[in-house]
């Protein structure tokens, strides 16, 4: 819900308006939801866009949208931002270049995946609970020598079948040695002692374990952070139970929007303690925004003409606010920002040139981003 986080109404009647009060970030003209003091305080570190006009307001399809630039093509599957990355920056210090924290992307249409680029370059994703005391990641996790010589095992006879294949093939298809690259990759990070200890939270002081919150979310805040540390490119953090159809209140303020708050704002100031923020780029968002008006189950239902977007770090100045929705938050009246003009941002921020191509599957060439145009108040300042 845009209203009931950073882009409050308190003007506005209750019926829109709703339960929740202001609270007062550093700059004193720009207030936040009462339930988000956290992030308040942080707003010297982060801007927000409130002119986000997200276009759809279906779940799969938004999903879709918001993390390509592009509008639904049943044709051409596009990469998402994660997927971009991997394909342009690689493997590092042998760790993978995208991971995915947690399930809760809406897939039914293609949304946080590779599509054309290829499956070699979907997220590595950890479905297991950060949180969870004896939490590890299942695939980076070899029991005990036995499941050591297991997997040599299954190496060697990969290899043998791949032999046979290559013998009966005149040349090998671009997919079998994209698939081949692949595997040996895995193999690789399955083995990688560096690989284990990115994913190790008990290396983390508790306090600060503490201060993330010790749910789901907050912890995969504080992984990401490692992760990146350690040499992984982009990371993908989910969070699931915002659809509030009802007692949207009652969820917000007892579970959504804490964990927000000490989720995203202890890592926004984890990432500046660490040096991290200005070469690290930070956005949060969802697939769409809420009816401003409160329905009759004390809800709020999907919103496909107005969303909140939070940027920071990466070069992004902070403390802006990008657009505005009228009085009751119905539609963006200043500065919209479509998936499209979002995406152009995002890649700009992080050297991508929109006018990159890729070949499809079939042989297509295909622009990474024809529509959309970057936001200048969200780039850094050119000297």
């Amino acid at each position: 819900s845009h209203i009931d986080t950073f882009d409050p109404k308190p003007d506005a009647p209750a019926e829109i308006r709703g339960e929740f009060g202001v609270v007062k970030t550093t700059d004193p003209s720009v207030y936040l939801c009462e339930h988000l003091p956290v992030l308040a305080q942080q707003f010297d570190k982060f801007s927000i866009i409130r002119g986000g006009d997200p276009q759809n307001g279906s779940h799969g399809v938004a999903d879709y949208m918001l993390m390509t630039g592009q509008r639904l093509n049943p044709s051409v599957i596009y990469p998402c931002y994660g997927s971009v990355i991997a394909q342009q920056r690689g493997y590092r210090d042998g760790m993978f270049p995208f991971v995915q924290v947690g399930a809760n992307i809406d897939r039914r249409f293609n949304a946080g995946i590779a599509g054309l680029l290829g499956d070699q370059y979907n997220p590595f994703e950890v479905m297991g609970d950060p949180n969870n005391p004896n939490f590890r990641v299942r695939d980076l996790s070899l029991g005990s020598a036995a499941d050591a010589e297991r997997l040599e095992r299954r190496k060697t006879m990969l290899h043998e079948l791949e032999k046979f294949q290559t013998a009966v093939e005149v040349q090998a298809s671009t997919t079998v040695q994209a698939r081949d690259a692949f595997y040996e990759k895995a193999f690789s990070l399955i083995t990688s002692p560096r690989a284990k200890e990115a994913f190790d939270l008990k290396k983390e002081p508790d306090k600060l374990r503490d201060d993330y919150s010790r749910n789901p979310f907050g912890q995969g805040c504080l992984l990401a952070r490692r992760l990146v540390q350690a040499g992984v490119h982009f990371v993908t953090v989910t969070d699931g139970g915002w659809d509030t159809h009802q007692n949207n209140f009652q969820a917000l303020k007892t579970r959504q929007l804490p964990k927000l708050d000490r989720g995203l704002g202890t890592l926004l100031r984890d990432l500046a303690d660490h040096g991290m923020l200005e070469k690290t780029l930070v956005i949060w968002m969802g697939d769409f925004g809420r009816t401003p008006r409160i329905n009759p189950a004390a809800g709020r239902d999907h919103w496909s003409t107005a969303t909140v977007i939070a940027m920071a770090g990466g070069g992004v100045p902070a403390g802006r606010i990008i657009g505005r929705t009228d009085a009751n938050a119905e539609r963006v009246v200043d500065q919209p920002v479509r998936p499209a003009d979002l995406a152009a941002t995002v890649y700009a921020l992080l050297g991508v040139p929109r006018e990159t191509w890729f070949t499809a599957p079939d042989g297509r060439p295909i622009q990474l981003l024809g529509d959309g145009h970057a936001v200048a108040d969200l780039l850094p300042a050119r000297g």
